[in-house]
């Protein structure tokens, strides 16, 4: 990493760090807790608290995502361990990030921009008829947290999208911020009014638009360690004015990353030390942050991947919920498993090579393990000349 006396793509025009495709993948990859030894002590809440979201997802496969992120990063943490970390003791709210995630309760203050902002735009296509809001208010303090269908249904007759009148209100109400979601139960969202499950000071600290957005850029900044505009406005889905007009009061600095071709920031602790030991190896949910973004995947990790659940099966190429294999800080292969009784079925293995078969084998083996399987089956692989190389390190 050397510095030079160019001029930054920022208004203050700032010496810009220059740093090689493999010195930002380390920087990548250390920041989202993939590199040097895991903060064990911190656990699942310090996943939470360093990545600052945790994006929720219906598919559950092995496991629903925002349980595979920490086990991506920690290893074998239980899983009812790890929904009790995000739960319990008002630690954590779901709320409207990169999508619906996971956020420390230390993050409500940064969300009032989106909070006044829902209240004042436009409603959505559904229409709420005459004290339906107030009845869901007035039953959640009289009732305490309650889900949608114990508020009194959340669907009419119709479609999933048709709502009923109780799951519209408390919706609306939570993009408002007078209730929060406080867990999911059976993947049922649980509401409670905001003024109960958040800690009075956080509740009513309500930064200007532009503090909100200047902390939202620099906590994204550092969660990804390096990254373009685009990387850093979509990690909690801000527009580019939006970063643009903060992105120089953020802390962040300006690096010019060989091979990237465009304006990049990046933290500046991150940039104090050599990013240095070992490396996790392990199955990375498609949505992750380290690779939710295709064209960041593709520009740090040289990986092209792409979320087939929603593709028609015979259309797709690597499987219905393909998770990217990370060794030695590469993507090394994709594996899309599924779940017989007690054996781990990879229905599709795809692998970049002979060197990605020992670490594609000890990453189906420890998920197999976590998810209580005793056996792991491979269907298919591509190229099928390396099964029985695949099957002799399964069986090691």
């Amino acid at each position: 990493m050397t510095t030079v006396p160019t001029p930054a793509p920022t208004p203050a025009h700032q010496p810009v760090t220059d740093l090689s495709a493999a010195d930002a993948r380390r920087i990548a990859l250390r920041a989202q807790g993939f590199l040097g030894a895991p903060d064990r002590r911190a656990g699942v809440r310090g996943v939470l608290r360093h990545l600052g979201q945790v994006q929720l997802d219906t598919i559950s496969v092995l496991a629903r995502s925002h349980e595979l992120i920490p086990y991506a990063r920690l290893g074998a943490v239980g899983r009812p361990a790890v929904e009790e970390a995000y739960w319990s003791d008002g630690h954590a709210f779901e709320y409207w990030s990169h999508a619906a995630c996971i956020l420390p309760v230390e993050e409500w203050p940064l969300f009032a921009f989106r909070r006044r902002a829902y209240r004042d735009r436009p409603h959505w296509h559904h229409d709420l008829s005459d004290g339906s809001y107030a009845k869901v208010l007035d039953q959640l303090r009289a009732e305490g947290p309650r889900t949608a269908t114990e508020l009194g249904g959340a669907k009419n007759k119709g479609e999933w999208w048709d709502w009923s009148d109780t799951k519209i209100a408390v919706e609306r109400a939570l993009m408002y911020g007078e209730v929060v979601v406080t867990e999911r139960r059976g993947w049922k969202r649980v509401y409670d009014l905001a003024e109960r499950a958040i800690p009075g000071a956080l509740l009513h600290d309500e930064p200007a638009d532009a503090e909100c957005l200047r902390r939202l850029v620099r906590q994204a900044g550092e969660a990804l360690g390096v990254g373009t505009r685009a990387d850093i406005a979509d990690y909690h889905r801000l527009k580019a004015e939006q970063f643009d007009a903060v992105v120089a009061d953020s802390g962040l600095v300006p690096v010019a990353v060989e091979g990237w071709g465009k304006p990049a920031w990046a933290d500046p602790a991150a940039l104090a030390a050599e990013p240095r030991g070992r490396h996790r190896t392990t199955l990375l949910s498609p949505f992750d942050s380290l690779i939710w973004e295709r064209a960041r995947t593709e520009r740090i990790f040289g990986f092209t991947h792409r979320l087939e659940a929603y593709v028609p099966k015979p259309k797709r190429v690597h499987g219905y919920f393909a998770m990217p294999v990370l060794a030695g800080g590469h993507l090394v292969g994709r594996v899309d498993p599924a779940r017989e009784g007690r054996t781990l079925v990879a229905r599709q293995v795809s692998l970049e090579g002979p060197k990605a078969v020992p670490p594609v084998a000890r990453a189906l083996r420890e998920a197999a393990e976590w998810v209580g399987c005793d056996a792991v089956r491979v269907e298919r692989l591509d190229p099928p000349e390396l099964m029985p190389l695949l099957v002799k390190a399964l069986e090691a």
